[in-house]
């Protein structure tokens, strides 16, 4: 049932094998760089190094699905046959970007893929498909709960021949950085509609639009998350062609859900990289430090959290397969049980697992000298991101409670 495909399998190895090679021994160069760069939201050098290599390995767009082969330069994967490698990514927090299976631009990608005209796709999709370029998903806004995607009140009207929008989004992940030339904006067209489903419109707004403000960075646990960062952004009288829609007025909705599911997948199978290379750290420092005259390793409890540690990610690699394996199966609406599962446990136990590395390495695991105080911030910043915890509980106990009802079981 667990088995990959050998394009996969072979995948794997050529993957560890740049990780191993052009990754990890540049961890520090990717920091001082960070450190040095006069504009924080600029692309990095070292990554537009990584990423010609990568692209020259066949290593890039590796989260394409079989669905959209066209785009994909080895044919398209399963979500089950990319699930070990966004695993493998999620070990170093920016590596993603080095293969273009970084988020937002991901779930972006997929929108285009799915809704776009060709020439929305060929203005857009293409060169994000190339790296070239960088977008934002712009649902969330700072003065409604938008966990309930019906709230928002950003403003889509049609004059003439234009959209105009009117509004504020924030946490708009990808919004800071310089590279990012376009929007997806998901607003308000017809908040009379009886159907608060149909209420919705998606636009897509080129960033230099006049009326378009990044009014400010925002920042999760004190991280500013550059080069990527996160941004309030104001629309005031913003005009668009109306060709700039996606799928057509009162889709928004219905694109959202589409695009939501495999991205919280992506998020999910990073973590458990996280996850991982945590529990490597703490082993190695629970051998190399000791007190009270033996190793940390020695210790009843450090074992007991250790081996804790183990069967947790174990558990969670298990959810996140079998999750995968369902979504090939039929589709990610028809999975939506399992990738609330996924994404109300994952994030949270994630969190609990580094915590709990931290907690081994003493004071040196809230610095920077090791990578997981910012992992910790990410898996923290997933229980918000693609819609909080609550709401996917909410939803996945009334879908269990009615397939028992009607007598399917669980």
């Amino acid at each position: 049932m667990f088995e990959a495909s050998e394009k996969s399998k072979d995948l794997q190895v050529r993957l560890s094998r740049f990780m191993d090679r052009h990754i990890y021994p540049n961890e520090q160069a990717y920091a001082a760089q960070r450190e040095a760069a006069s504009e924080r939201f600029a692309p990095l050098p070292l990554v537009e190094e990584l990423k010609e290599l990568a692209r020259a390995e066949g290593l890039w767009n590796l989260f394409i699905p079989p669905a959209h082969a066209e785009f994909s330069s080895c044919g398209g994967l399963s979500n089950f046959d990319y699930a070990p490698l966004a695993e493998m990514m999620g070990r170093v927090l920016w590596s993603a970007e080095v293969f273009n299976c970084n988020a937002p631009d991901t779930g972006n990608m997929e929108v285009l893929m799915k809704y776009a005209t060709r020439a929305q796709q060929a203005t857009w999709l293409t060169p994000l498909l190339n790296g070239e370029i960088r977008s934002s998903y712009a649902m969330t806004e700072p003065q409604v709960a938008s966990s309930d995607a019906t709230n928002i009140e950003l403003r889509i009207e049609r004059d003439g021949e234009q959209w105009v929008l009117n509004g504020r989004k924030w946490f708009i992940t990808g919004a800071m950085n310089t590279r990012t030339r376009i929007f997806i904006v998901m607003g308000k067209s017809d908040p009379d509609n009886p159907d608060r489903h149909r209420q919705q419109t998606q636009v897509l707004v080129p960033r230099d639009t006049p009326g378009v403000t990044l009014v400010r960075p925002l920042t999760t646990l004190g991280y500013d998350d550059a080069p990527l960062g996160h941004a309030e952004i104001s629309f005031e009288n913003v005009r668009v062609p109306l060709d700039h829609v996606l799928l057509g007025e009162g889709r928004g909705f219905e694109i959202a859900q589409g695009r939501l599911g495999p991205g919280r997948m992506h998020h999910c199978m990073r973590l458990v990289g996280a996850a991982q290379r945590s529990l490597e750290l703490a082993c190695r420092r629970a051998e190399s430090r000791s007190t009270f005259g033996r190793k940390l390793s020695q210790h009843q409890s450090v074992r007991e959290d250790i081996a804790r540690t183990f069967s947790e990610i174990q558990m969670l690699r298990l959810l996140i397969l079998s999750t995968c394996r369902k979504m090939d199966e039929v589709g990610a609406q028809d999975a939506r049980d399992m990738i609330a599962a996924c994404k109300t446990s994952v994030p949270i136990m994630v969190q609990t697992i580094i915590d709990r590395c931290m907690q081994i390495h003493g004071a040196g695991g809230l610095t920077d000298d090791f990578f997981m105080a910012e992992a910790f911030s990410y898996a923290r910043w997933c229980r918000q991101a693609d819609g909080p915890d609550q709401v996917h509980l909410m939803a996945l106990g009334k879908q269990i409670i009615a397939r028992v009802a009607d007598g399917q079981g669980v």
